[in-house]
């Protein structure tokens, strides 16, 4: 399939001439929602956003756009509120209001996007140049003006609801304690990063009833002595992999990396690479399969803000787990105990081991995806191009997530058997989500 034609949004993001008058086709057109996802994504990766903050960012900006087309096609969408946790009814349109609701949901997209993710006006921009092509495309004026009140509207309860969510709490607790306790978590070369966000699980879900709904077994106890032990045969596997990977998986562990911030050592010199986080990689599948699928502009809102709900949510259960055991990276059990110059393939992330985030997140995201798009639904993912990574097919959502399961062993950073783990707890999460949420109506 085509790769979705993204466009800057610093030249002219569309064709711009005053003497058209098709802006309904223009802001029919699906495409548009897809490259201001896109746009989102790209601020998020520039300033350094943890994968799971990032997953909130996703998550209210998806949201507010859903609202607007639930509000504005009430006979085929049904609204959030009284489904996800906190949210109250939302505003109908004002009667007799002339919206082009297509508008107000990039609008509302663009407001909550920015609204929680900084700098400050880092989509003012991208904003105008939507604002502009509706005028430059004939658009009258209190249309916009009717437009741009509704995605206000909307935006502002969105706002609220988000700032209830215990994020701002979160940002002054308590820092994660390292001791140097066998078997526990320490921080990682190169850059030896505190532990990120140990409180996340403290956030406000969505759609689970409560971060102990899906509790999987312990992980394997700690033992470095008996060869025998569940958790030497793990390390040993672990480290036998990474020092004879083939060409196939090295591939699939450099596409899903997905390391939002690499820091790369040279000698004295230290620079970093970023790429989109594991979240907006599957904001990048959305993308994919909507335009694959020929998906209207209201079906690939809801697509998006059905995915970024799973993935908030499978963020938070995984990290809850990570922070009740704490388990030691691999990279830090067998340069201490087994080979000091190990190193695994892909760079260790800052937090524990057990369990996987992106294996919970990509079960939980192709199980809603799969909702929407249905099984066996064959893509060609284009998202890592920019990053200069070829591209990889996939006959289903579920065979994709499987491939993330693998990847995170070919890379050295999870245990085999925890990535088994973290992938059914995700998928749990997703089959969850998608017998709660109900979303577009038959």
């Amino acid at each position: 399939m085509n790769r979705l034609l993204l466009i800057p949004v610093t030249a002219t993001l569309f064709c711009a001439c005053h003497s058209l008058h098709d802006y309904d086709k223009v802001f029919k057109d699906p495409h548009i929602y897809s490259q201001t996802v896109h746009e989102l994504n790209t601020v998020v990766m520039g300033n350094n956003f943890s994968p799971i903050v990032a997953s909130r960012n996703y998550k209210y900006a998806a949201v507010a756009g859903y609202e607007v087309i639930a509000g504005g096609y009430p006979g085929k969408f049904q609204s959030l509120a009284g489904q996800v946790h906190g949210l109250s009814p939302l505003p109908a349109p004002p009667a007799g209001a002339n919206i082009d609701f297509e508008l107000a949901a990039l609008l509302a997209y663009c407001k909550l996007g920015e609204a929680v993710t900084f700098p400050e006006g880092s989509m003012t921009a991208y904003v105008d140049s939507l604002k502009q092509l509706a005028k430059d495309h004939g658009m009258p004026n209190d249309e916009f003006k009717a437009s741009v009140a509704y995605a206000d509207t909307i935006s502002a309860k969105i706002m609220a609801w988000a700032r209830k969510d215990r994020y701002l709490e979160t940002r002054g607790a308590p820092e994660y304690m390292v001791n140097d306790s066998p078997g526990r978590w320490v921080p990682t070369p190169p850059a030896y990063t505190s532990a990120m966000e140990p409180h996340w699980s403290e956030i406000r879900y969505l759609i689970m009833d409560s971060v102990r709904e899906f509790m999987p077994p312990p992980p394997y106890a700690f033992n470095v002595t008996d060869k025998n032990s569940p958790y030497y045969k793990e390390v040993k596997k672990i480290e036998n992999k990474d020092d004879s990977l083939s060409d196939e998986e090295t591939w699939i562990a450099d596409f899903w990396d997905d390391n939002p911030f690499k820091l790369n050592v040279s000698g004295h010199l230290m620079f970093g690479t970023k790429k989109f986080s594991p979240g907006g990689h599957w904001m990048g599948i959305t993308g994919i399969a909507a335009q694959k699928a020929g998906a209207d502009f209201p079906t690939t809102v809801c697509a998006y803000a059905k995915t970024s709900i799973a993935l908030f949510d499978a963020f938070i259960q995984c990290w809850n787990i990570k922070y009740i055991y704490n388990t030691m990276r691999p990279e830090t059990t067998i340069d201490k105990y087994f080979d000091p110059n190990w190193r695994p393939h892909l760079q260790t992330p800052p937090f524990p081991e057990y369990t996987c985030g992106h294996c919970t997140i990509s079960a939980a995201a192709s199980e809603a995806l799969t909702s929407v798009f249905g099984d066996h639904f064959a893509y060609t993912d284009t998202t890592e191009l920019e990053f200069g990574i070829k591209s990889r097919s996939f006959q289903s959502f579920r065979d994709a997530a499987v491939e993330t399961q693998h990847s995170r062993f070919y890379g050295g950073i999870h245990y085999e058997y925890s990535t088994i783990v973290s992938h059914t707890m995700g998928q749990e999460i997703g089959e969850l989500l998608v017998q709660r949420l109900k979303m577009k109506k038959d």
